[in-house]
């Protein structure tokens, strides 16, 4: 996932976070609706790392809030399509405004969460918080102990960066499973890369209890129930 450079501007940070386009962001602000760290919000603001941002719902909304699973196909972008690129929005056909919360590139295929509750994109992206996401990969060469026992421990990515220990699991000779905690930018083809592996496939399966199931691309189905309780309970978010 792409990262934010800190400080940045309230704008571009509540945008990034998927809560609002930057130019709602700026009738939020306008509209007193944003804090920073306890303070109301002003135009041109910046937010650093550590700072505490809330947006204050709109009063007397009584816009429902919904949570769907959604599987994109390989092609899709989740958001912010450059020229000849589609994103979700352009081919979800859904009857309320939602918003994916994180990424998954281009190439790959997969869970994605979209909602129009903003409370749960901190709580679900944040690093600090460790929450599993998984995913079936197949590579193109037979996969060896030495792979398994290297991904599980740690990878030094290019520019240095070493992941955390994870869970992995054989499935047949070029496809495995992956549990990750964390989110760096095309992690886990960074990962096989370093380790002379090139992916084929990538399908992200499953988030928190959130799992993909039989789920065709391009399809979704709401989350609610059990799942959706879970779901909120483990963000630590009131299922309202």
């Amino acid at each position: 996932m792409e990262e934010l450079i800190y400080p940045v501007r309230i704008n571009k940070y509540l945008a990034f976070k998927n809560i609002c386009t930057r130019r709602k962001a700026d009738d939020l602000v306008v509209q007193k609706k944003v804090l920073i760290n306890g303070q109301v919000a002003k135009l041109g603001d910046k937010v650093n790392a550590n700072d505490e941002v809330k947006v204050l719902q709109k009063e007397n909304s009584q816009e429902p809030l919904v949570y769907l699973a959604y599987n994109k196909p390989k092609g899709i972008i989740t958001h912010s399509p450059q020229e000849n690129e589609v994103d979700i929005k352009g081919v979800l056909k859904f009857s309320k405004e939602v918003f994916p919360i994180g990424r998954l590139d281009k190439n790959s295929q997969g869970l994605i969460i979209l909602t129009n509750d903003g409370r749960i994109t901190d709580k679900l992206l944040n690093p600090k918080y460790y929450h599993e996401k998984e995913y079936v990969v197949s590579v193109d060469k037979k996969i060896v102990p030495r792979f398994l026992s290297l991904i599980t421990a740690g990878v030094q990515l290019d520019g240095g960066y070493v992941t955390k220990p994870c869970k992995i699991k054989k499935i047949n000779q070029f496809t495995f499973s992956i549990t990750l905690t964390e989110g760096k930018k095309h992690q886990i083809r960074r990962m096989c890369s370093a380790l002379g592996y090139n992916i084929v496939d990538l399908i992200r399966t499953r988030i928190i209890n959130i799992q993909l199931q039989d789920l065709e691309a391009g399809r979704y189905r709401k989350i609610r129930g059990e799942d959706l309780k879970e779901f909120l309970s483990v963000l630590e978010i009131e299922n309202l």
